[in-house]
């Protein structure tokens, strides 16, 4: 526990916001005042909003720079069970390009200029100074953390932090509007197939949105992780057959945003599944 705290004060003390992680590198639910959001904060926006709670509540906007709140009684339940450290890297004026394999980190030595590396326990964090949204799965084995994220404390890492290139801002861009289908208007097919759908029967894919459903809806943590999953999951399945309509991205939609998900979020990560299906382009 003593470790944590100290290391989050360090952290504090040079303004980078922290907050603890349980086990799975996942962030502490909110408690059962603020469970569902219940509190009117805004766990999706960039401030917890109006929630004044004391506890490590809404995920990465729970980190803070503020000693008092690292060292008080009300963190201290989180700081004896947690696993690791995290901070949020957009409050600390920094982006994180997260590499998980040895394919991920050689495309980054061809691709982006040098900054500095941390190892992790399976590729790199490439920090970069400068901020930007976030997104999940950008290319294979690639997430950058910076807003609205939080990423592992792993140490100071090594040599000097550039400013945020374009090729990194590039990777989480999306396509113009007039170019690009918008994720609540999928009337039509999302590839060029046409002809009968290749699943059994219209049940089937009732059965799988309804899956979909349930399966954002007893989310209890890592809610914005799930949803963008579980659209993944939706898209391998159902993207290319011309199937899926507005009518059922609407019932996901609307199941991510009961969960306190915002319109945007929601749009980003059915954004984000298309790229990495490589449909957004069909």
């Amino acid at each position: 526990m003593s470790e944590h705290v100290d290391a989050a004060l360090s952290l504090a003390a040079q303004g980078v916001p922290a907050l603890p992680l349980r086990r799975g590198k996942l962030p502490f639910g909110n408690c059962p005042v603020c469970a569902r959001n219940a509190c009117g904060g805004r766990p999706n926006m960039r401030t917890p909003g109006p929630c004044l709670c004391p506890y490590p509540c809404h995920g990465w906007a729970a980190a803070t720079t503020d000693p008092g709140v690292i060292g008080s009684p009300a963190w201290a339940p989180a700081w004896r069970s947690a696993a690791t450290l995290a901070y949020h890297p957009g409050g600390a004026g920094v982006t994180v390009v997260d590499l998980d394999n040895t394919d991920a980190i050689a495309w980054a030595r061809e691709t982006l200029p040098a900054t500095r590396t941390v190892p992790t326990t399976r590729g790199e964090h490439w920090i970069y100074r400068g901020t930007m949204p976030s997104a999940n799965a950008v290319r294979p084995g690639v997430d950058i953390k910076s807003l609205m994220a939080y990423a592992r404390w792993l140490g100071p890492g090594e040599g000097a932090a550039a400013a945020l290139p374009d090729v990194v801002r590039a990777l989480a861009a999306k396509e113009p509007p007039a170019a690009r289908r918008a994720p609540q208007a999928l009337s039509v097919p999302l590839s060029g197939q046409r002809g009968r759908c290749p699943h059994r029967t219209p049940a089937y894919l009732d059965r799988g949105i309804a899956m979909a459903e349930q399966r954002i809806t007893g989310a209890r943590q890592a809610v914005h992780a799930t949803v963008y999953r579980t659209f993944l999951a939706v898209l391998s399945t159902h993207g290319r057959c011309g199937c899926l309509t507005d009518a059922h991205t609407a019932r996901l939609f609307n199941a991510a945003q009961a969960k306190g998900e915002t319109a945007r979020h929601c749009a980003d990560a059915w954004t984000n599944a298309l790229t990495r299906l490589g449909l957004s382009h069909v």
